[in-house]
């Protein structure tokens, strides 16, 4: 586990090279829309999308190779064959045609950095083949380096494992996002979310998990230990999320131009006096979505400072708070200087159960890459997650453990 301090708010954020420009600016399209997302909860691939202004009769690749000229066209065909490149909506072929109206969309990395230095941070690996590894993320770990954290992340880690099992470092991932400093990166997690998270080691498994995540084949499940009681047992929270419109660090439920779709289906599991251990399925990969949603419905999670959720030790099991996330079908979010403050009361106190939304991301499912089996993944919750589902356990219980309909996460990993 990483030693190093704890910084809730410090959120990795890449911002564009300005020397990366191409080497000529074309000028026969217009760019519709660019949506960057570095955060690290969402699983939304990058995208850059072009509409044309003029009957071009250009092929697909050729275009390309002028929108981007740091990828090869040898390159830019593999993402074509492999479905990370639509026109109009469908799945094309290199020697496409362009014309007049064509709207392209294409999966991008984001913004180089220049290397990953090898450091050694103890993994679980949960799985491993040559085509993908999977692993249960510890807390406190950011995915991938960006300018604001360049070391101590999972890559950092990753690339002292594959040092050490003779592989030439990062050599062993796939190469899709080397430049850009994210190798074999498919999807992320939050810094504190532990849990489930697949990297690819090759250019064709990155490709076809990038597109199962896309088309929303990845079944994803997560356990949560909330403040308050969930209006049901079981639910659908539907609810568009987008930035916050006042609190740079943080995201909203948001009903207008900015909001993008976003669905969590929540199942109770297990109900204490002021608190519930839910289980939450992801329909969308919107960032922070699940932290957002719960706290919509007035149950952040607890220890989640930014969302409304407050920290927690015995004091506040035995006597539960009134988190300030407390009112539903709001939207709040704490402004960066009163999180911190709340923070550094935090680091003075020696009983704290655990420092970090309670949020575990359990269970991934999907087809594998090569096979086409579906393979099923579970990651065992953390020590810190774990005393907590303990104490209320011992001490304030109210249910035992419900297994609702469409129960996904086994009874067995919450022991």
């Amino acid at each position: 586990m990483s030693t190093r301090p704890h910084r809730p708010y410090h959120v990795p954020v890449d911002i564009p090279d300005p020397t990366r420009t191409p080497t000529h600016e074309p000028d026969d399209t217009d760019q519709l829309d660019v949506d960057v997302s570095a955060l690290e909860e969402s699983d939304d691939p990058e995208h850059r999308r072009f509409k044309l202004t003029r009957d071009l009769r250009k092929r697909l690749d050729r275009y390309l190779c002028d929108r981007f000229p740091g990828l090869s066209r040898s390159r830019l065909q593999k993402l074509i064959n492999e479905g990370a490149v639509t026109v109009n909506r469908r799945q094309p072929k290199s020697s496409t045609i362009l014309r007049l109206d064509d709207e392209i969309d294409v999966l991008v990395p984001p913004p180089p950095i220049k290397q990953i230095h090898a450091e050694s941070i103890p993994l679980n690996i949960i799985f491993e083949d040559e085509h993908l590894i999977v692993i249960n993320k510890q807390m406190d770990l950011v995915v991938h380096p960006a300018r604001s954290n360049l070391t101590g992340t999972l890559l950092n880690g990753l690339a002292w494992y594959f040092k050490d099992a003779k592989t030439n470092g990062l050599e062993a991932l796939s190469k899709i996002g080397v430049e850009e400093f994210r190798p074999g990166i498919v999807h992320r997690l939050d810094k504190d979310t532990t849990g489930c998270i697949v990297l690819a080691k090759h250019e064709e498994a990155h490709w076809r998990l990038a597109r199962q995540f896309e088309h929303r084949q990845v079944q994803k499940y997560y356990l949560a230990i909330t403040h308050g009681r969930l209006p049901q047992r079981g639910g659908v929270i539907d609810q568009p999320i987008g930035k916050h419109p006042t609190v740079k660090e943080a995201y909203a439920v948001r009903h207008d131009h900015a909001g993008r779709h976003a669905v969590t289906l929540y199942r109770v599991r297990e109900i204490f006096d002021g608190y519930s251990l839910v289980e939450l399925e992801l329909k969308t990969g919107r960032t922070h979505q699940i932290r957002v949603h719960l706290t919509w419905l007035g149950c952040p999670i607890i220890s989640d400072i930014i969302y409304g959720g407050q920290p927690i030790g015995p004091a506040e099991l035995d006597r539960p708070p009134d988190p300030a996330g407390a009112q539903p079908m709001l939207t709040f979010a704490r402004k960066k200087e009163d999180g911190v403050k709340i923070w550094d009361r935090m680091a003075q106190r020696d009983d704290l159960i655990i420092r970090r939304p309670a949020l575990h991301a359990a269970v991934l499912q999907f087809q594998h890459p090569m096979t086409e089996n579906t393979i099923r993944f579970t990651a065992p919750i953390h020590p810190d997650f774990n005393a907590v589902l303990q104490y209320l356990r011992q001490h304030h219980p109210d249910s035992g453990p419900l297994n609702p309909d469409g129960a996904e996460v086994e009874s067995d990993l919450m022991v």
